[in-house]
């Protein structure tokens, strides 16, 4: 957290996990030493994958697309991907930089762009196989071309773990990849690249965050270190994100959570995720258009009343910076999810199941969805309590609207 001794945002730092990550205003002047360690390697051609418009919206573009100029590296580009990728996103994106035959993929974006990079840099390496077939589980990759991930947005954490999304349309699964090989190899996040986030994009990218630190801190695979950054990621969203609502351009407040998010990202890295994830992956997948993080918020208290009697004292601890008073007590269940919901009311979420086109009646479809797809059952394996149809169809229901 910001305060004495901490060093200051404009100072771009290090960060060194499986990925090399800067962090920082102005990280983005990193991308050209990134690039020269890559063209003393042999790199000569590069695969660009971003959305249509916020890799130049933000300014990325302006330090990127020079700096391949200068350095004489061909590119491929593919700006075709949208919220909550496709596979067939993924294997466009693909065919058009195969062309070139990239040794590197750059992404730039947030969540859905920088996994869309990933599963590229796989499939760059698998002529043979598409998306599908990787995100059907058909083939596990042990290898991927190196990428480069610009982050946009302060949310996902893509840009330091080994996890990656996608949805196939026509069987309206939404699901995930887990591989060493997608680690990416440096990263950048710049606070400043984040302020022209609009308030909606900041709301839902940083509950994204605040919903990987829950799960990671509660699953049976957490330890004390995923509960510790879980616990200084919670603290600084608590804190930074009703600053970056209310100050879009304040950088104290984005480099904050960008760093929550980075944190929050490595907690579930450690000790994956469970119950929310796996239910948000039917909403989105049934309703493309909702917003990964508000699909996440518009379950999340009936996620934290079912599973806070079994980790009270963890979730006391963790969102002690959201609701004080917390005492730990498996009893305080159902104020603890009526305060945390409230909160996300004060910050403009106010959404629930029912806002986003779902009624009563679409409940057994959603738990059908869940419970039927292998990728799914990796993380309500993982869950504090048994992921019963009985308890997934519940928190579908309380879901619809406000908690009474």
């Amino acid at each position: 957290m910001q305060g004495k001794g901490n060093p200051p945002v404009d100072r771009v730092v290090e960060l060194r996990f499986r990925t090399i990550n800067y962090l920082g205003k102005g990280a983005i002047q990193k991308f050209p030493d990134i690039m020269k360690t890559f063209k003393k390697k042999g790199v000569k051609r590069v695969a660009i994958v971003t959305g249509r418009s916020s890799y130049k919206k933000s300014g990325a573009w302006d330090v990127i697309k020079p700096t391949l100029e200068d350095l004489k590296i061909e590119y491929a580009h593919f700006d075709g991907v949208g919220s909550n990728p496709t596979v067939d996103m993924i294997d466009e994106a693909t065919k058009i930089t195969r062309e070139l035959n990239p040794q590197l993929v750059v992404g730039i974006g947030g969540g859905s762009p920088l996994d869309c990079a990933k599963s590229v840099a796989v499939l760059l390496k698998y002529p043979g196989k598409d998306a599908r077939q990787l995100y059907r589980g058909k083939f596990t990759p042990a290898k991927a071309a190196p990428t480069v991930l610009v982050n946009l947005t302060h949310g996902t954490g893509t840009e330091v773990d080994r996890f990656a999304l996608a949805t196939i349309p026509e069987i309206k699964r939404k699901t995930a990849i887990a591989c060493d090989c997608i680690y990416p190899a440096y990263s950048i996040d710049d606070p400043a690249l984040s302020v022209s986030l609009s308030k909606d994009e900041t709301r839902y990218v940083t509950l994204d965050a605040l919903n990987h630190l829950t799960e990671a801190a509660t699953t049976t695979k957490t330890s004390p270190y995923s509960i510790l950054l879980a616990k200084e990621a919670a603290q600084c969203i608590a804190t930074y994100l009703p600053v970056a609502l209310k100050e879009p351009a304040n950088i104290d407040a984005r480099y904050y959570l960008h760093y929550a998010a980075i944190i929050a990202g490595l907690a579930f890295d450690s000790a994956l995720l469970h119950l929310t994830h796996a239910l948000e992956h039917s909403i989105s997948a049934f309703k493309p258009e909702v917003a990964h993080g508000l699909g996440l918020v518009a379950i999340q208290p009936a996620v934290i009343r079912a599973i806070y009697p079994a980790v009270s004292e963890v979730l006391a601890e963790v969102y002690k910076p959201i609701v004080p008073g917390l005492r730990g007590s498996p009893e305080e269940a159902k104020t603890a999810a009526k305060k945390v919901e409230e909160w996300l009311f004060s910050i403009g979420v106010t959404q629930k199941l029912s806002d986003l086109g779902f009624t009563r009646e679409d409940v057994p479809k959603l738990v059908k969805n869940v419970k039927e797809w292998p990728g799914e059952d990796r993380l309500l394996s993982v869950a504090p309590v048994p992921a019963t149809d009985e308890l997934i169809a519940c928190i579908y229901e309380e879901s619809l609207y406000p908690m009474r």
